[in-house]
């Protein structure tokens, strides 16, 4: 009919300058236009997402900066302690190994750890010094209002820890020669995550063995040592009792010791205190 309205069509086409003839030819209306438009910006924003995830680019976003920085500042603070922990133990061991050489008395712990702290003062600056005396002051005041023998915890006895393995405490937990609290159990005991979180890192240590260590809310750290295999991989989200690994039996293959640490702002804390085993 004449009066019924038609589609408008519209001509793309390339023409030989010399001869006039066509070469190639696109008709197409409004709609396959902007439809052609839409899916070329979908293919593209696709194209970028991908590229930027799954390829080396990923590195130049600040948010993924950060969590990599923040694993790797983890990762070589725990690295630290464990070197200083072993700096410790050599330093008693040649100190008391030279007084039995001598026939004088074994020289005690808390002797050599108020020689690091006299050694510590007089290295310090008069500013730190002063940012000293002032904190603990503030400390003192602070437990001014403690009553009787009440002792301060910290805001990590609030949480509900999972246990991650039925045994029994064979290692004791020592902040300065031994931060990991060692748990003896039947060898292939499932280990299990303490509280939700994320693994930041899944490996083997020639040291500890397969080792997992899990980021939890409020800047706290659990690390699973001595474990036969792993069950995640770094950049998994865990919950509470989730299996991350089974124990290594040993060179008996009948029990096996797990090294648990907890660290709590970067410091060591004794996991007994929080956890029932």
């Amino acid at each position: 009919m004449e009066n019924e309205k038609r589609t408008k069509f519209f001509r793309l086409s390339l023409v030989d300058d010399l001869t006039h003839s066509q070469r190639w030819v696109l008709r197409f209306t409004r709609g396959s236009f902007a439809l052609l438009v839409l899916s070329v910006l979908l293919v593209l924003l696709v194209g970028c997402f991908l590229l930027v995830a799954y390829t080396p680019l990923r590195n130049i976003v600040p948010a993924q900066q950060e969590t990599v920085s923040r694993h790797q500042a983890i990762k070589d603070a725990m690295r630290l302690d464990s070197l200083e922990a072993a700096i410790v133990q050599w330093e008693l061991y040649s100190e008391n190994l030279k007084r039995v050489l001598k026939g004088e008395e074994p020289v005690r712990l808390d002797s050599l750890v108020r020689l690091g702290n006299a050694r510590r003062s007089q290295t310090m600056t008069p500013e730190m010094r002063r940012q000293d005396s002032l904190l603990r002051n503030l400390v003192r005041e602070e437990e001014q209002f403690q009553v009787g023998n009440a002792v301060r915890h910290l805001s990590i006895e609030g949480l509900s820890f999972f246990t991650p393995v039925k045994g029994t405490v064979t290692e004791a937990f020592d902040r300065n020669l031994h931060p990991s609290l060692g748990i003896t159990a039947p060898a292939r005991s499932v280990v299990k995550a303490v509280l939700d979180g994320t693994v930041i890192f899944s490996e083997w240590r020639e040291d500890a063995g397969y080792t997992v260590g899990i980021q939890h809310a409020d800047d706290l750290v659990s690390i699973y040592r001595n474990c036969q295999n792993l069950m995640k991989k770094t950049g998994e989200r865990v919950t509470a009792g989730t299996a991350i690994g089974v124990l290594d039996g040993g060179p008996e293959g009948k029990e096996g010791t797990l090294g648990l640490e907890l660290w709590y702002r970067g410091a060591a804390v004794d996991p007994s205190s929080y956890i029932v085993f």
